[in-house]
C-alpha cells in the first residue's frame, strides 16, 4: 500500500512539474508590451479567442493586432524596438524569437493587413538584419537599422476600374528610353506623373491615393522586394510597391502619408534617441 503511494505522490509531483514547465515556455512566449495607448486595441490570438488589450498588456507570438478608428498604440518588444500603430491598422505579430544571449535564435516577422505603423529598430535588428522582416500583400521591406513608417492601403472592390488605370500608369517607358525606370535608382518626377493624375481622378475612400504599400524612411535605410524587384530606400525618402508583380518604385515627395501620434507618445528622430529615450528625452515626429 505504501509502494501504491509513493508511486502516486511520484506521479503527482512529475505532473506538477511539467504543468509548471509548460506554463514558464509560454510566459517566454511574450514578445512585447503595450506602452502608451489612445483608444482601444484589439487583439485576435492565435486559438481565435480575441482579447481587449490596456496598458502593460502583453503582446504574444501569434497576436493579430486591431487598431479602432481612434487609436494609436505603442508596442515595446522585449529586443527594444518598438512600432507605434497609427489608427485603423492590423498587424500580425507572426514571429518574434529573442534571447539577448543567444543571437542565433533570432527571428522577427510581422504582416502588415492594412493601416500603418512607425517602426524602430532594436538589438535584434542591429545584429541579424536579415532576420528581420515586414510582409504586406505588395512587398517585403527589410532592414538595414532604422527607422521608418509604412502604410498598406488595401484596394477596394468598387476601384477595380481605377486599380487597372494605375497599373496602366505604371506601364513607363523601356530600359532604351532615357527615362525609363529601373528599381535600383531614383525615379524621374516626370515618369510618376501618370500615377499622380490618376490617384486624383479617382481617389480611394478617405486617402486619395491608389493602393499598395507606401514607406518612408526616416532614419538608417531599407530596402523593398517583391517578386519583380528590389529597391533601397534611404533616410528622406518615399517607397511605393503597387502589386508583387510590379517592381518597387521611389517617390519625388511625400504621396499624402500622415503619422501624428499624441504628444504623449515619445517619437524620436533617430535610433540613439529612440533606444536612449529615457536619457535623451521625447521628440514628437509629425510626418505630413
Amino acid at each position: 500500500m505504501l509502494q501504491i503511494k509513493n508511486s502516486t505522490a511520484i506521479k503527482f509531483f512529475f505532473i506538477a512539474a511539467l504543468c509548471l514547465s509548460c506554463a514558464l515556455s509560454f510566459a517566454a512566449q511574450i514578445a512585447g508590451t503595450v506602452t502608451h495607448l489612445s483608444g482601444p486595441l484589439i487583439a485576435k490570438k492565435a486559438d481565435g479567442t480575441v482579447k481587449i488589450l490596456s496598458l502593460q498588456s502583453g503582446i504574444e507570438q501569434g497576436d493579430t493586432l486591431i487598431a479602432e478608428k481612434d487609436t494609436y498604440a505603442r508596442i515595446k518588444f522585449a529586443d527594444n524596438s518598438e512600432i507605434v500603430l497609427r489608427p485603423n491598422t492590423q498587424i500580425k505579430i507572426d514571429q518574434f524569437s529573442f534571447e539577448e544571449d543567444k543571437p542565433n535564435n533570432d527571428g522577427f516577422t510581422m504582416t502588415l493587413i492594412k493601416g500603418g505603423l512607425r517602426a524602430v529598430t532594436g538589438l535584434l535588428g542591429k545584429r541579424n538584419k536579415e532576420r528581420f522582416g515586414l510582409n504586406t500583400p505588395t512587398a517585403s521591406i527589410g532592414i538595414r537599422g532604422t527607422i521608418f513608417i509604412a502604410e498598406y492601403v488595401p484596394p477596394e472592390a468598387n476601384l477595380a476600374a481605377y486599380n487597372l488605370a494605375t497599373t496602366a500608369a505604371l506601364q513607363l517607358p523601356s530600359a532604351k528610353d532615357g527615362n525609363a525606370v529601373r528599381s535600383d535608382i531614383e525615379v524621374p518626377v516626370t515618369a510618376i506623373q501618370p500615377l499622380q493624375l490618376a490617384a486624383n481622378e479617382t481617389p480611394n475612400p478617405g486617402t486619395g491615393r491608389a493602393p499598395g504599400l507606401y514607406v518612408q524612411v526616416l532614419d538608417g535605410t531599407i530596402f523593398l522586394r517583391n517578386d519583380a524587384g528590389n529597391l533601397d530606400v534611404t533616410a528622406g525618402q518615399f517607397g511605393f510597391a503597387i502589386s508583387f508583380s510590379r517592381p518597387p518604385i521611389l517617390l519625388p515627395n511625400n504621396p499624402g502619408m500622415q503619422f501624428s501620434p499624441p504628444g504623449s507618445f515619445p517619437v524620436s528622430l533617430n535610433q540613439d534617441n529612440a533606444n536612449n529615450e529615457s536619457k535623451s528625452g521625447s521628440l514628437i515626429c509629425e510626418v505630413r
